[in-house]
């Protein structure tokens, strides 16, 4: 292992947490969605996945600020979720295209600068751990061999012989306490595999959670991927500052070569370490995955929300807008959202991601967004559609406002149900209360603003030939969208 970075920690390092929230989550269809994936939702706790991991990272000592690395369409979630728990990343590094781990990592690598002093913790924003002084614990671990140069991977002890991880072969012990070589990093095996794996004892789930110093990681990438190096670097060099966001460049980003840190790094470094840790560590990777690790009633199911349950059993059961019966059955999952509701057995849950595909393939838009869609200004929900017309709930909150624009084929007729609105109609600037509204013709300037403390409601009636969302020409946003 090299010892060359010993010098530069002669106190305790301090740990950068990396939060990677890229993932669109297929497979929790049709709770996690396009445009809402999983990591911003509330699926195991009454917080986000996104903000149960920053808050995780938080407590550990040495802890700074978190480098927090979305898609750009997430933005806002992300910033708002974190406003929500009170943490003020150090950046929000917005990727313009997915492209895998490997590149998210060196932008959050080149956003750490020269942070000679501490090491990385890079985590997937929508795993579960639920012994988090052990988690603690196996970090201590981790730093030190990070500290000294390795490039460190956590690997779960497993407790049964799942097909569904990459595993990690664990080799001899390393200089440093509870971390070792790694033999070698395997793909998901088969049962028959998994099972010898899991006999053998030095086998290990590959959590995909990792810690290195930032410069060993560039280093590492620039031995073995430096199209990755080159591309991440002038993303970053060309990037865009705004006040809550650092938008790596398009272009530069976009050519980048797709990989995940384990391929382009992790496999062919000779410095890979691993960490064995029994964290009570979960990916949740499907509603099965979800079964496994909530707490069950005398029946074997778990359930959330309103729902009514007879003569049924080892079921996940969830009900998120309306009353949820089900009678008779064993082993399936039923999820019910307000516009669409999954129906499955437990064995087959990892194929939900097929009816995502079918949904995409038939140009149909269940799996991209929810009825309510969330803006950086509030949020919109569709409530009645037909041929020619169609009636949103609209709420905007405290000081927020639409952006100024105008519409080349519908017209809008605005009504205030609770809040005032400051409305701007062309060259007039008028305020409404509730019961008060406006009309909006096709073609004419408008933009729609709560200038109070209280949320603001509106019922949107639409009309006109086309009522699709990309009808819209923006002239000011102050949220910066295109």
């Amino acid at each position: 292992m090299r010892r060359s970075f010993l010098t530069a920690f002669t106190m305790a390092p301090k740990i950068i947490p990396v939060i990677l929230c890229g993932g669109s989550g297929t497979r929790l269809w049709p709770m996690s969605r396009r445009l809402l994936p999983k990591q911003f939702l509330p699926l195991i706790s009454e917080r986000s996945m996104l903000q149960e991991t920053v808050l995780r990272a938080a407590t550990l000592p040495q802890a700074q600020p978190p480098i927090i690395v979305s898609s750009d369409d997430h933005r806002f979630f992300a910033a708002q979720q974190l406003a929500e728990i009170g943490i003020q990343p150090s950046r929000i590094v917005l990727e313009p295209v997915a492209r895998n781990t490997a590149p998210a990592l060196a932008a959050a690598a080149l956003a750490a600068g020269e942070a000679n002093d501490a090491v990385l913790l890079v985590l997937p924003a929508d795993h579960l751990i639920r012994d988090e002084a052990a988690f603690a614990q196996a970090v201590k671990l981790g730093t030190r061999a990070a500290a000294a140069g390795a490039m460190v991977a956590f690997g779960i002890v497993p407790q049964s012989p799942e097909t569904g991880y990459g595993y990690i072969e664990q080799g001899p012990a390393l200089g440093h306490e509870g971390c070792f070589r790694v033999a070698r990093f395997v793909e998901k095996p088969d049962l028959a595999k998994a099972k010898t794996f899991l006999a053998a004892g030095n086998f290990l789930w590959n959590s995909g959670m990792f810690m290195m110093t930032p410069q060993r990681y560039l280093e590492e990438l620039g031995r073995y991927r430096p199209d990755i190096l080159a591309g991440a670097t002038a993303a970053w060099n060309q990037r865009r500052d705004e006040t809550d966001f650092s938008r790596l460049d398009a272009a530069s980003f976009g050519a980048c070569p797709s990989d995940s840190i384990d391929y382009a790094v992790m496999e062919r470094t000779r410095d890979a370490a691993v960490v064995p840790a029994e964290i009570g560590w979960s990916d949740v990777g499907s509603w099965a995955t979800l079964w496994e690790t909530a707490e069950l009633d005398a029946n074997g199911n778990a359930v959330r929300g309103d729902v009514d349950l007879h003569d049924t059993r080892n079921s996940y059961l969830r009900a998120e807008s309306r009353l949820l019966s089900v009678n008779g059955l064993d082993n399936v999952v039923v999820v019910e959202t307000n516009d669409a509701v999954l129906v499955t057995s437990r064995d087959k849950a990892q194929s939900v991601k097929d009816v995502v595909s079918r949904l995409a393939e038939g140009k149909r838009s269940e799996h991209l967004s929810h009825r309510r869609v969330y803006r950086p200004w509030g949020y919109y929900e569709s409530i009645d559609n037909a041929a020619g017309f169609q009636v949103k709930r609209l709420m905007v909150s405290p000081g927020q406002a639409i952006s100024l624009q105008l519409h080349h084929r519908r017209s809008e007729h605005w009504v205030v149900v609770s809040g005032r609105a400051r409305v701007t109609r062309g060259d007039d600037l008028i305020y409404l209360d509730a019961n008060q509204s406006t009309y909006i013709p096709l073609g004419m300037k408008h933009r729609l603003e709560n200038p109070g403390q209280v949320p603001l409601y509106i019922i949107e009636v639409q009309s006109g030939d086309y009522l699709g969302e990309d009808d819209i020409v923006r002239f000011e946003d102050r949220y910066n969208r295109a």
